[in-house]
């Protein structure tokens, strides 16, 4: 299809919901596209604006327009590259657009409005893609697993042009992403995020849940569920008994698959894990919510947050990740079966280069830090496709088919990623420490110990 094509199509869609689109697309286009990134403030808030406002042909526009210093730029040195105005300018601008961070790399479009993202659903037929985080996902801050989405998944050369192809993407926020600063007193400071998990909702044009996609998958991995999704899209009826019956022998099947998977690779690495998990269990007995405990439920940024979470929530030592769900090493077994769901491709590693300003794509800590990040995300797709969504199965075959997109969300986040909603200190607060600090240090918020 011809850009003028697609922005016709895009143009009809956008006066069906109101949206602003320019008069005069053949003689605006590249005008606009420079005026988003060199106007004044009003001039090029008004411009992205527009260009936001045009849906995915907006962001295509200026990928197009700046597609040569793109490419120029990407290739860089990375402390070259941060420390250029115009290419600050030119990034904020696309992330504008597209409302995802490094959108330079992953070329994605997200819909920040279900009720726009289900009526270009519909008019494509195309399901959607919904991803809920902690956070926001055109933000440097957002939880550790979506910062993982941005530069291992959505940049992935692969990943992108299948997303792009085959469905309308979605965001939203949770919560915000609790953020943690160390301020060594000399100028010095140590920034991160800390607990919270994400997951990528596969629903069909009129916003019901089809499947979900728990945590951080493998480039490789990612794209098998997904493409089992989108096969569930495209048989299932789209309303009435046949809809619901079609989900459930799609949920059945899913789900004896992955426990025979499961079963093949325990034989076949020797790994001393049994087929069934406690993994999302009930909360109702497991007190006040921890989140020493629900970090571990995801390894890849677990690495990252344990040591904070442990120090915060001043529950014993800090220590290497294990997992609630057996030991660490023992999946590690498992994940040596999978390494090649977990690799990266180039566009991945010189966007996760770019973010280190003083260390090139080559260098030593460089490469020793892409074979930890490869290794832990095998082993989270792993469990996350053996426990996380093995339970997600038995929820849509136990009535989760016809449930509510929020109603399911919060489901997720109270016993699957053991987050509830009805705590504000997402599990960071123990009730029975003490911390010598005022109402231990709380402010803003309650500051009960219950």
């Amino acid at each position: 299809m011809s850009k003028r094509a697609v922005f016709c199509f895009f143009w009809t869609i956008g006066t069906t919901l109101g949206w602003s689109v320019p008069a005069n697309a053949a003689l605006t286009s590249e005008a606009l596209a420079r005026r988003a990134v060199t106007g004044n403030p009003s001039e090029s808030a008004a411009a992205i604006a527009q260009l936001r406002s045009m849906g995915p042909e907006g962001l295509d526009l200026l990928l197009q327009v700046y597609g040569d210093q793109i490419a120029r730029r990407s290739i860089e040195a990375p402390g070259q590259r941060a420390s250029d105005p115009e290419w600050r300018q030119l990034t904020a601008t696309l992330d504008a657009v597209s409302q995802q961070r490094d959108s330079y790399a992953s070329r994605l479009y997200w819909y920040t409005d279900i009720e726009q993202a289900k009526t270009v659903a519909r008019a494509t037929g195309r399901p959607i893609l919904s991803l809920r985080l902690l956070g926001n996902l055109n933000e440097e801050f957002s939880c550790a697993n979506s910062r993982f989405f941005r530069s291992t998944l959505y940049a992935n050369s692969a990943v992108s042009q299948f997303l792009r192809e085959n469905f309308i993407l979605h965001w939203k926020s949770v919560r915000p992403a609790p953020r943690v600063t160390i301020d060594f007193g000399d100028g010095r400071k140590l920034e991160r995020t800390v607990t919270g998990n994400s997951i990528h909702y596969v629903l069909d044009s009129d916003g019901r849940p089809i499947d979900a996609i728990p945590g951080l998958y493998g480039p490789a991995a990612f794209l098998k569920v997904l493409t089992q999704a989108l096969g569930a899209f495209r048989s299932i009826a789209p309303a009435g008994a046949g809809r619901e019956a079609g989900l459930r022998a799609y949920h059945q099947s899913a789900k004896d698959a992955a426990a025979a998977e499961f079963k093949a690779d325990i034989r076949r690495s020797g790994a001393g894990l049994k087929p069934e998990s406690n993994a999302g269990e009930n909360l109702a007995g497991l007190g006040f919510p921890d989140a020493v405990r629900a970090a571990p439920l995801a390894v890849s940024k677990s690495v990252v947050e344990i040591k904070t979470v442990k120090s915060i929530s001043e529950t014993g030592k800090p220590q290497a990740p294990t997992t609630p769900d057996g030991d660490l090493a023992e999946w590690e077994k498992i994940a040596a079966l999978h390494t090649a769901d977990a690799t990266l491709d180039a566009s991945s590693i010189a966007l996760i280069s770019s973010q280190y300003t003083s260390i090139d794509a080559h260098d030593a800590r460089m490469l020793r830090t892409l074979k930890n990040l490869e290794h832990y995300i095998a082993v989270d797709s792993v469990r996350n496709e053996y426990l996380l969504h093995a339970r997600l199965h038995e929820w849509f075959l136990g009535g989760a088919l016809g449930q509510d997109i929020e109603a399911l969300n919060e489901k997720v986040y109270t016993f699957l990623f053991l987050t509830p909603g009805s705590d504000p200190w997402l599990g960071l607060v123990s009730p029975d420490a003490y911390t010598g600090l005022v109402d231990d240090g709380i402010t803003g918020g309650p500051k009960t110990r219950e």
